[in-house]
This record gives C-alpha cells, sequence and structure tokens, in this order.
C-alpha cells in the first residue's frame, strides 16, 4: 500500500462512521459494468459538495488490492450485486488528487513531473523485482508491471479539471496537461478503468478533445449516474423523518437539480449540514466559487443583467449550452455564463426544455448577497427590500397600493427588462412579491409567448393563517377580466386540497397610458 498506489480505506471508514451516511454504493455496479469495455473512461463532473471525493474513495476502496474492504461493503448495496465479488480487490488502484499537486507546483511541467516521480516511487518499490525499460517513464514503468503481474490498473483522478480553474495556468499549460493525461490513459493495455471527476466537463480544442475517448456526464445532460451525486427526494425523506425536520422546508432551501428529469436531486452536503445543525440556513459559501458569482454576473452581455432578472424573480431562461468551452474564463456570450453556472452548480438546467433556473432558496440567497453592493442592481434589490409590503396589500385588499407598487417597480426596472415585453409583468410581479416565499409554495407556469402565466400561492402549514392567492395577469385588458379567467378556466382547481380563505388578485398593464390595475376578490374553498 502507499499514498497513491492502492491507497489505505481510512477516508471511506471515515464517511462511513459519519453521522449522516447516504448509501451510494450501487455506483460501483455501474462502473464495473464498464470495467475492460471500450466504455472503461468515465469522467463525472458535478458541483461542489455533491460526493465527488467520497465517491472516488468509495471506489478506490472496493477496487484496490491493499486492503481487504468486504468488511467495508458487506452490509451496503452494492454487496447484493452479482458483481459484487467479480472485482472487489482485484486491481491496482492509482488514485490522484489533482489539486494537491496543482497547490505545490509553479507550473504545470512542474506539477506533472512531481506527480510522475512520486507514483512511479511507489510502484517501483512494490515491484521492486521488475526489470524495466524505462524506469524514468510512468506510462513504460505501468505497461511493464502489468506484463508481469497480469494485474491491471484502476486510476481514478479526483479533482482533474482544478487546471482549468487556476487563474495561474496559461492555454499552453493546458494542452501540455491535457496531452500528458492523453498519453497517460489513451489506448493502454493496463487501463481497465479511468474515472475521473471535476466541477467542469472535458476542454475542448477546436473541434476535438485530447481525451475523446471518456464518455462524460455533467450537470447539462441526463445521465445514468444521476442517482449516485446528490440526495434522491426519498433519500431525504428518511433522513428528515428520522430527524424530525419539515420536509417542504428541506424541498424550498436544498432541492432543485435536475428536478424536470423525473428525479429531484438536492444539494448532500447542504442536506447534512442543515440535519446535523438542525437549522435551515445558506450553507452554499462555505465554496470557493461563491467569490466569483459577483464577477460572472456583472460580465457585459447584451441580455445577461435581464436573465439573471428573471431568475431570481422565479422565472426560467432559454439557453443553448452547447458553445461552451469548458472552462471558466473564455466567454463569449450570455449561454457561455449560464452554462458556466450550471457546472458550478449555481443554476440548474433543464434538459428537455433547455431552460435553466435558480434552483432553491439556499443558491438563490447567493445571488441576492452578489447583486446587493452592486449599484446597478438597485431597482431590483429595492424591489425584494419592498416585497413585503406590497404581500401586506394584496392580503389587505388594498388594491390602489398593490396596482401603484406594482407600477414603480415595473418603471425602476425597464433598464433592465423591456418595458413592453408580454413576460416582463409575469417577471415584475414575481420580484415585486419576492417575500412570498417565506409563506407560500409558489407554483408558476413559464411565459410561452400566448399570454400570461397564473402565479399560484399556496401557503405552508406554518402559514395556514394567510389565505391563498390566485393571481392572473393581463395585458392591454382589463383586471376584472382577469378575475373573470380565473373562474372561467377554473384555475381553482390548482387549489382544491387548500381549505381556507383565498383571494383571486387580477392584474392588467395598459401600455398606452403605462397604468396598472388590481382588482382582489375573496373566495371560499369548501371541502365536502
Amino acid at each position: 500500500m502507499g499514498h497513491y498506489l492502492n491507497p489505505r480505506n481510512d477516508n471511506f471508514k471515515m464517511s462511513l462512521n459519519s453521522q449522516i451516511y447516504v448509501d451510494k454504493s450501487n455506483l460501483i455496479a455501474k462502473t464495473n459494468e464498464v470495467v475492460y469495455t471500450r466504455q472503461r473512461f468515465v469522467c463525472i463532473s458535478r458541483p461542489r459538495r455533491f460526493g465527488k471525493t467520497m465517491a472516488a474513495e468509495m471506489l478506490a476502496a472496493y477496487y484496490g488490492m491493499g486492503e481487504d474492504a468486504n468488511e467495508l461493503f458487506k452490509d451496503l448495496k452494492i454487496a447484493k450485486h452479482p458483481s459484487y465479488e467479480k472485482h472487489l480487490n482485484k486491481y491496482n488502484v492509482i488514485m490522484i488528487n489533482m489539486q494537491a499537486f496543482l497547490s505545490r507546483a509553479d507550473s504545470i511541467k512542474e506539477m506533472i513531473v512531481d506527480l510522475e516521480s512520486k507514483i512511479m516511487n511507489e510502484l517501483k518499490k512494490e515491484h521492486s523485482d521488475i526489470d524495466y525499460f524505462d524506469k524514468n517513464d510512468l506510462t513504460h514503468v505501468l505497461t511493464d508491471i502489468f506484463l508481469h503481474t497480469n494485474h491491471s490498473f484502476v486510476i481514478l483522478i479526483d479533482e482533474w479539471d482544478c487546471v482549468f480553474r487556476a487563474s495561474k495556468v496559461s492555454e499552453d499549460d493546458h494542452e501540455i496537461y491535457l496531452d500528458f493525461l492523453r498519453l497517460l490513459l489513451k489506448d493502454k493495455m493496463y487501463v481497465d478503468l479511468a474515472y475521473m471527476t471535476g466541477i467542469l466537463p472535458i476542454k475542448k480544442y477546436g473541434d476535438h478533445s485530447a481525451l475523446n475517448m471518456f464518455r462524460e456526464y455533467s450537470m447539462t445532460e441526463p445521465s445514468q449516474y444521476l442517482d449516485y451525486f446528490g440526495f434522491k427526494e426519498s433519500e431525504v425523506k428518511e433522513l428528515v423523518t428520522e430527524y424530525g425536520m419539515d420536509m417542504s422546508e428541506m424541498e424550498k432551501w436544498y432541492n432543485g437539480y435536475f428536478v424536470d428529469l423525473g428525479t429531484p436531486i438536492y444539494n448532500p452536503t447542504s442536506v447534512s449540514e442543515c440535519l446535523e445543525r438542525k437549522a435551515f440556513s445558506s450553507y452554499w459559501n462555505k465554496t470557493e466559487t461563491y467569490e466569483a458569482l459577483k464577477d460572472y454576473i456583472m460580465l457585459d452581455f447584451d441580455g445577461l443583467k435581464s436573465k439573471i432578472t428573471q431568475m431570481i424573480s422565479g422565472n426560467a431562461t432559454i439557453i443553448n449550452p452547447n458553445k461552451f468551452t469548458n472552462d471558466m474564463t473564455t466567454f463569449n456570450s450570455v449561454d457561455d455564463v449560464l452554462t458556466l453556472l450550471v457546472h458550478l452548480g449555481y443554476l440548474s438546467y433543464n434538459f428537455e426544455k433547455k431552460m435553466v433556473r435558480i434552483p432553491n432558496e439556499e443558491v438563490k440567497g447567493e445571488f441576492i448577497n452578489s447583486i446587493e453592493d452592486l449599484g446597478d442592481w438597485s431597482s431590483v434589490v429595492r424591489a425584494i427590500g419592498k416585497s413585503h409590503q406590497l404581500l401586506q396589500a394584496i392580503w389587505n385588499k388594498e388594491t390602489s397600493v398593490v396596482a401603484e407598487s406594482v407600477g414603480k417597480v415595473h418603471e425602476q426596472n425597464t433598464s433592465i427588462l423591456k418595458y413592453n415585453d408580454e413576460n416582463a409583468l409575469s417577471c415584475v410581479i414575481s420580484l415585486a412579491l419576492y417575500s412570498a416565499k417565506n409563506y407560500y409554495t409558489i407554483i408558476r407556469e413559464f411565459p410561452s409567448g400566448k399570454g400570461y402565466a397564473d402565479l399560484v400561492f399556496i401557503p405552508y402549514k406554518k402559514s395556514i393563517d394567510k389565505p391563498a392567492l390566485v393571481v392572473e395577469l393581463k395585458y392591454n385588458k382589463t383586471a376584472l377580466g382577469a378575475i373573470a379567467q380565473i373562474k372561467k378556466k377554473n384555475y381553482l382547481s390548482s387549489l382544491e386540497m387548500h381549505k381556507g380563505d383565498l383571494l383571486l388578485v387580477g392584474i392588467n398593464y395598459d401600455k398606452d397610458t403605462k397604468q396598472h390595475e388590481c382588482v382582489i376578490e375573496p373566495w371560499k374553498i369548501f371541502i365536502d
């Protein structure tokens, strides 16, 4: 055993011994499927705090020949899988945390020399009886060991993309690094599985990548590896029951990743900290990317500010992630910026609709923190700050106050949102009612271009004293017409399980007079 060659299982043991451990060992069944196949090159990119390192440590414990790991795995899900015993502790594992090497090197070349020398040192100590063809070349050393022992290698690389996230690394260095990985892994007989994790997908150069043998599973595409990074809803429900916490609050704070693919995914580290601390709060700003968010949303691309504002208000926006060059410095469009934010975990991508949104309240809070000190975002910050007053006016049925308040938010944000755009009013209302998130589950339909989405506000259990709201928006018509449409199209069916007070809210905007009109009608739902 060594530090890099067949490392000890201590790190995975610590995960198993932790207060909260969710069994993700069936990931091993997926990697077992590709061992010694053409598909044996796997690259998983996920944001920080999604369990990538722990998964790599689990794979090292399972595949590595250094220690008998059966005691660790015998009670986990993977132990029941037909492939379990076939691959258990059958391989030489090399595990590399690339960030550790980069942090102590002054250049990429120095990093590679240091990495190769340390790994070769352990390999040659373990296999001192081999007559190496070239004992100073890592690929030759690995080949000689494989030919001599007939034991192939599982190579695990964590933080593989740190080179592309470091400001001190040049474009030439990127190519040197990619060439190193390609020469180490591609078409090598000693590799039975190569598994890399990072935040960014693999860097592209022109029409191809130096690592095109890898199958990538990232935040911008649905994935067969979806269940193994992040907590599934069923897993969170079990934890919430065990710890006596509120599931609706947990969903509001930490859910939202891949939610439209049929498998809601929660931020695992935030869920764990919330349960351990017994407090719903933001644990996001412990990541290294927090300070960068402000820089990204300030980039000078036409439409970026508008799209960010729409998402802060709760709406989604369409993007094309396919032109993103997979680094943190090359941006050619708004889509590139938003795609990076998807990979960093600040946005969630709907693969089917090609839309992004802010996933949950924890992350939305980081957007608010980032814009609070930016002068040109003052109108958005002001609208959010006064949103509770508007909500109170709706509860009090003060229609003139509501119309005036909405008008001010609309007018103050004309530099961000097109004043006469059909979707702008929906965004303005959502922004003006930002504080409603503290009291309601908000159901919205995204603008389709054929009219305005309805907003339905269903009180949380803790806010049962508040009336439910159905808000219908009209453009160049009447607020009374909006109320009539709520009734005619039976929007109230969304609230059939709600028992209590209900307010129908109709808001109209006249594009000629630039005036807003509001009608509020009390309603009552009775359940037999």
